[in-house]
């Protein structure tokens, strides 16, 4: 596989482009700013982007899913949060944030096909109603559920403590601890990293 990672946006969201190093399709996960440096990295690379992922709809994971004629996936609890910038909370920092639409409502359970790679969605809800991470073979995206040695907000409107506990032990804690974590803000991390130094866990 191929993975290119950014860092866009004032809050330092890490947008992910991932592909099949066969085929070139690609996937771009929260592409929340910067959009431009995204379509360099596409067309410096060859890469041919399917559609977008958003791990959920705050608006610093969705800013820039409006510049690219892409697909956009996302959780079935979180499609509104597209098109609503209160619910994704770009009206509460006094801008407006709306997304086109969902194309594809995702469910726990759910695969979704980029090439040879096969990615398969884990509803990890708590920092939002319809957080998801993406699992692809020894990979866990995990959006703003888990982070290197944090876990995500839990303060924010729609957003449950003990709900993202529930998901990240539920969910998460039980594959490999060698499973790689690429968290929506912040370094990489692993599985095993986490169930030993993660003061929130």
């Amino acid at each position: 596989m191929i993975l290119k990672i950014f860092i866009v946006g004032e809050l330092e969201v890490n947008c992910y482009v991932l592909a099949d190093d066969d085929t070139k399709e690609a996937i771009i996960i929260d592409p929340g700013a910067e959009p431009e440096a995204i379509k360099r990295c596409l067309a410096k690379n060859g890469l041919k982007p399917l559609f977008i992922v958003n791990t959920h709809g705050h608006a610093d994971h969705i800013g820039a899913n409006r510049f690219f004629d892409l697909p956009i996936l996302i959780h079935e609890l979180e499609k509104d949060f597209l098109t609503d910038s209160r619910k994704n909370l770009s009206a509460a920092f006094g801008f407006e944030v709306i997304s086109p639409k969902a194309s594809r409502l995702l469910n726990d359970g759910d695969r979704i096909k980029v090439g040879s790679l096969s990615l398969a969605v884990l509803h990890t809800p708590g920092h939002s109603p319809g957080g998801i991470s993406l699992k692809v073979d020894d990979v866990l995206f995990t959006g703003d559920a888990l982070f290197h040695e944090g876990i995500g907000r839990t303060d924010l409107p729609n957003s449950s403590g003990p709900q993202l506990l529930e998901s990240i032990r539920n969910k998460i804690l039980v594959l490999p601890d060698k499973t790689i974590v690429y968290p929506g803000h912040g370094p990489s991390s692993t599985i095993g990293h986490e169930k030993k130094n993660n003061p929130f866990l």
